[in-house]
């Protein structure tokens, strides 16, 4: 287990780093007459994009630091579901799973 806690400690510091940059790309888009109207469209639907990536990594942050305080608990490795242990692979790949690969289909 303590192995499967420096694998949440270094998913959550990707995550945070994937935080700051997404934030750093969803700024406002500036109306400039230096760009067109079509260029300024696309810089608005990237920055949609972005933003929801944003929230996709801020839930996983949230996900992470949740399991990172779970990990010393006996459940911590049984789906929530079914009640059997989530395959090891799986939470060395996705460590904030609660379901195994069955129940989480």
């Amino acid at each position: 287990m303590e192995n499967m806690k420096q694998i949440i400690l270094d998913e959550i510091a990707k995550t945070e780093k994937n935080i700051e940059q997404y934030k750093a790309s969803t700024k406002p888009v500036e109306p400039d007459v230096a760009i067109g109207r079509l260029t300024r469209m696309d810089a608005i639907g990237s920055k949609s994009v972005t933003e929801a990536g944003l929230r996709q990594a801020e839930d996983r942050l949230n996900a992470l630091k949740y399991v990172l305080s779970k990990v010393d608990d006996p459940d911590f490795g049984i789906c929530i579901s079914c009640k059997q242990p989530i395959a090891i692979e799986r939470l060395v790949v996705i460590p904030e799973s609660v379901y195994c690969i069955h129940c989480a289909r």
